[in-house]
């Protein structure tokens, strides 16, 4: 059955109109779960605010939990941030490279979610704040298997619950 009538292609129109405005956001980027106060340009409590003031990623070297001195600047500034977010929870998420087995990955996961915990814990940061998980070398966050990828996936990821 061929649509040929011209009030068909109106409607058509108006109806693919309808859709790209429902697609359409008009929140603010940053915009969602807020629990702080915000001041101009400040993303507030949400995961993009944490990222953009403080950093949500600690990186580690092959097969260390041992926490390097720039991942120490970076849980320094994200124990200022949770400072001025007071009502903030975090995730503290161990993560491997692709080498290794499953359940040595784990542990090794593991071992650097409980690192960064432990060192924002030495820092002030109230213990009931922070959670941690390992998820080892199940959600890498780069795809390949060179070096590049594999030291962007040996890190200690800080998300906000």
């Amino acid at each position: 059955m061929r649509f040929t009538h011209p009030g068909y292609k109106i409607a058509s129109l108006v109806a693919a109109l309808f859709i790209v405005a429902a697609c359409s956001s008009s929140e603010p980027a940053g915009s969602g779960a807020n629990t702080g106060v915000t001041t101009p340009g400040d993303l507030g409590a949400t995961q993009e605010g944490l990222a953009a003031s403080a950093g949500d990623s600690v990186f580690f070297d092959t097969d260390s939990s041992t926490l390097t001195s720039e991942g120490q600047r970076t849980l320094q500034a994200q124990a200022a941030w949770l400072a001025k977010y007071p009502a903030v929870t975090l995730t503290v998420e161990g993560h491997c490279d692709e080498r290794g087995t499953r359940e040595y990955n784990l542990a090794l996961g593991e071992r650097r979610a409980n690192s960064a915990r432990a060192y924002l814990i030495s820092l002030g940061v109230d213990a009931n704040r922070l959670q941690t998980v390992s998820y080892g070398k199940d959600r890498p966050f780069a795809v390949g298997s060179d070096e590049t990828s594999w030291a962007q996936n040996r890190r200690g990821f800080s998300r906000v619950n």
